[in-house]
């Protein structure tokens, strides 16, 4: 089966773990702190807290920006889970905004016509989470602005898109954001195993997420209540979680991180192939990079507006039997059974559901050759064909 997603580890990769697993530290050692400062350096941030997942980032970015009960996070649904979940575990309420159609990523007028309507009812959102999906950033920008005309703080899910750049700009550096998350899960960019990472350009911020991330404890002299009782001493001042990265996640990492611009290119190289061949046939319309972007390409997304539902659904399952792991990358985050439970129903966000009828993830990683990307794409044209 070619997967549509897979991490590529070479003897580099092998050989930084392995360091680890026979030096001292096999967790809270010298590797997450260097992880961290060459990821903030990459991309040009102040700060950034390593964690366990992406998940974990998401959840203490809310926290450390003081999401709770009384408040609203948005997010776009056409996303993991995760994307919406952080905001529950703080307590608050979850909504959405609709996407742009033809990029995956959230729509900047829905988002505006809904920030208007909000206003009006005293309802505006706290945070607001963009979702650069499939690697390609949002429209930042536009999205900055409403930001400070409304009063809300912006966390970038950019767990798709490390490596990608917004106008020449590494995403990651926060510069139309107070936080950026991303993942290093194995089908992602680069991969720590299981691992995320949370940045900011702001102290406080990065100081918070720090404790939450363990415990809530600090044992620096400078934030305790009263004088150390010695160097044992700590304080817990938070409840927080144990989020903590292990060296030596961070040393695959770290070693991942050298090729992250290697992997970046070659993506793009695949979808170039991908691009021409689908060129001529208008029937395979793939997802839309804005001239402002340069993706990452964690995903290559296809639409095929003209298919029926049921023939989306023999699509995936024909290249499945090919020996193709076709895939839909993602069911509406509200039409989830646990969403409708709290009150979200069909034909929330027009646009999102339109995609997930349409859309089909093709194999995109590095290592992928050209005769099975060739093979993807004539069984896929095949079946188009059957069809007529």
């Amino acid at each position: 089966m070619i997967p549509y997603g897979k991490q590529q580890i070479d003897q580099d990769d092998i050989a930084a773990v392995t360091e680890v697993l026979q030096s001292v530290w096999l967790t809270q050692g010298p590797k997450v702190p260097a992880f961290e400062l060459a990821v903030s350096e990459q991309c040009q941030a102040s700060y950034a807290v390593a964690v366990n997942s992406a998940t974990s980032a998401l959840h203490i970015a809310c926290l450390a920006l003081n999401v709770g009960p009384e408040d609203i996070v948005w997010t776009s649904p056409i996303s993991f889970v995760a994307s919406a979940n952080c905001a529950l575990y703080c307590g608050a309420k979850i909504d959405f905004v609709d996407i742009t159609l033809d990029t995956g990523n959230i729509c900047i007028n829905a988002l505006e016509t809904k920030l208007i309507d909000a206003q009006k009812l005293n309802q505006l959102p706290k945070v607001v989470i963009p979702v650069h999906f499939a690697g390609q950033p949002c429209d930042m920008v536009n999205l900055a602005k409403l930001a400070k005309q409304y009063g809300f703080n912006v966390i970038e899910d950019a767990s798709h898109a490390i490596g990608a750049m917004y106008l020449d700009k590494a995403i990651g550096g926060c510069a139309f954001s107070d936080i950026c998350i991303f993942s290093f899960h194995p089908v992602k960019i680069i991969t720590s195993g299981e691992g995320g990472m949370a940045l900011t350009n702001q102290p406080d911020l990065a100081r918070k997420m720090q404790q939450l991330r363990s415990h809530g404890i600090t044992s620096d002299p400078t934030e305790l209540t009263e004088p150390s009782h010695g160097p044992w001493y700590y304080q817990q001042q938070l409840l927080g979680f144990n989020y903590r990265m292990t060296d030596i996640q961070a040393a695959l990492g770290l070693s991942q991180l050298n090729k992250l611009n290697k992997f970046v290119s070659e993506r793009n190289q695949l979808a170039a192939f991908y691009q021409q061949h689908f060129s001529d046939n208008t029937n395979i319309q793939p997802l839309r990079v804005s001239a402002d972007c340069y993706s990452s390409y964690h995903l290559y997304v296809i639409r095929l507006p003209e298919l029926s539902r049921n023939q989306h659904k023999a699509c995936v399952e024909f290249l499945r039997s090919k020996g193709i792991m076709g895939h839909v990358h993602y069911i509406p985050i509200y039409l989830q059974p646990y969403y409708q439970q709290l009150g979200f129903k069909a034909g929330y966000c027009a646009n999102a559901e339109r995609y997930y009828q349409q859309a089909v993830t093709l194999p995109l990683f590095p290592g992928l050759t050209a005769e099975q990307q060739l093979f993807v794409v004539n069984e896929l044209e095949h079946f188009l064909c059957s069809l007529s």
